[in-house]
């Protein structure tokens, strides 16, 4: 049974879908105005693994991701730019495609942006009106009431009166209420602007996002996700207008990821504490990069440093060393029946581990033990030379690494990986081996030692097996 942690109820729950056998879910994606950085590497990986296991469970998922393509940042870096809104916008999407397709983030089923939702927002934004939920103040602009909804602060815990407004709320004397949020905001000069019944202007960044759910998913659907710093009052408010608009419940599970930290801060763009994911992936190899995010626990901080990514490295080398020199096939594997009831006792003990971890509220960390405890039992038959024997075992390591978004690569790739240190050739590598094997045929040691460092020096490891000696970039 998948339990999954709500934020809304603060405990973990069953899941069970509205609709028998499917899913719908909802994220907060990018508001496109400068590159990812790690932050958001990790919601994209994070719930990217969330859809990736669901779907192996059978569920049908539908997964709606969107792009905020019009707020006061963008406009803010348009005008430092001189750049017109949609180019900047459009290259920053380009942008966020690269470096999602990079780190094996599947793209969405539904990719609503804001600019293309105006009338589902208007229509919305009208709703709240006709309800007395919202009201037009003297300069125009169309605000929220927090009082009139009874159930704010369900979901962050807090009471209005110990409530302060948050980073994009604007105060001002025309609202009723300080934490009043703004719907729409009338037009000023220079600025986009879109027709309302209320006059020009664009929407407020709450009700963008009420606005694409309910019309992709539904007024009631089943998760909806994002970062922790989303939790107020970003989805305190999506949670207000959406109930107030509609008169059903919004979501039934919140997902909230825990921060990215650096020196015990949070990474942000504000702090200036950043490192943009294409920085990090001059350095790394993507799927370091993702393995590195599933370390520590969604919900849980995940602490950047340059060992920590190092670390990472050196596991996914491990495991897939473990994978490299399998065979494809069964066809020499051994036919004792003993035997082959051990190995599938073996498989399924490990499956079972893993989706056990899985189904506890998506515990990466306790998988990923189970994949290198699944590569540990492998390199014991290598050590036996008993690599058909192995084939099951890597098949099952690659079946369950898929569901994470790892070892798909073919692993001789992913350990030679496309440049050394030196800028060596394979082939010359492989010269430099010939070179190495020829000097031990003939017992020149002292070459064959030579040889060994001269290629560890550029970054380039040798391993000598049974199959012959192979060589990894450091």
């Amino acid at each position: 049974m998948l339990t999954i942690y709500n934020t809304l109820t603060k405990q973990k729950e069953p899941f069970t879908p509205i609709e028998p056998g499917k899913v719908r879910l909802y994220v907060c994606g990018m508001t496109v105005y400068d590159y990812c950085h790690v932050g958001h590497a990790r919601v994209m990986v994070v719930f990217d693994i969330v859809v990736r296991y669901l779907r192996s469970l059978g569920f049908s998922v539908t997964y709606v991701r969107n792009i905020t393509d019009i707020d006061d940042k963008i406009i803010q870096r348009a005008n430092e730019t001189g750049e017109d809104i949609e180019h900047l916008t459009a290259h920053f999407i380009q942008a966020m495609y690269e470096d999602t397709d990079a780190l094996g983030v599947l793209r969405p089923d539904v990719e609503p942006r804001a600019t293309q939702s105006i009338p589902e927002i208007v229509a919305m934004v009208q709703q709240l009106l006709d309800k007395s939920y919202a009201y037009i103040t003297d300069n125009s602009d169309v605000c929220y009431a927090i009082q009139h909804f009874e159930g704010y602060g369900k979901l962050s815990g807090k009471h209005l009166d110990e409530l302060r407004a948050g980073e994009r709320v604007e105060v001002d004397k025309s609202k009723q209420h300080p934490l009043d949020f703004v719907l729409w905001k009338a037009a000023k000069p220079g600025e986009p602007s879109w027709d309302s019944p209320w006059g020009p202007g664009r929407p407020g960044w709450h009700i963008e996002c009420s606005a694409m759910s309910t019309n992709c998913l539904g007024n009631h659907f089943d998760i909806h996700g994002g970062g922790m710093d989303l939790q107020f009052p970003h989805h305190e408010n999506e949670i207000a207008q959406s109930e107030s608009a509609t008169g059903q419940p919004f979501v039934n599970v919140w997902m909230h990821n825990g921060f990215v930290r650096i020196n015990d801060e949070k990474m942000s763009k504000s702090l200036g504490n950043f490192f943009t994911v294409r920085e990090v992936l001059e350095r790394y190899q993507p799927e370091v990069v993702r393995y590195f995010i599933l370390t520590s626990h969604y919900r849980s901080p995940l602490n950047y440093s340059d060992q920590d990514l190092d670390a990472a490295k050196q596991a996914v080398t491990r495991l897939y060393t473990a994978l490299r020199g399998l065979p494809d096939t069964d066809e020499n594997l051994t036919k004792e029946e003993s035997s082959q009831l051990e190995e599938r006792q073996i498989r399924e003990d490990f499956s079972q581990r893993f989706h056990a971890a899985m189904a506890d509220d998506f515990n990466t960390p306790e998988a990923l033990a189970v994949l290198f405890e699944l590569a540990r039992e492998i390199n014991k038959l290598r050590d036996n030379h008993a690599l058909s024997q192995a084939a099951p075992l890597g098949r099952e390591l690659r079946g369950l690494g898929d569901m994470l978004g790892l070892l798909q690569a073919d692993p001789e790739v992913y350990l030679q990986g496309t440049e050394t240190k030196a800028d060596l050739s394979a082939t010359e590598i492989e010269q430099r081996i010939a070179e190495r094997q020829a000097a031990r045929k003939g017992r020149d040691w002292a070459t064959a030692d030579r040889v060994r460092t001269e290629l560890k020096e550029k970054g380039i490891i040798l391993e000598d097996g049974a199959q012959g000696t192979t060589w990894r970039k450091v």
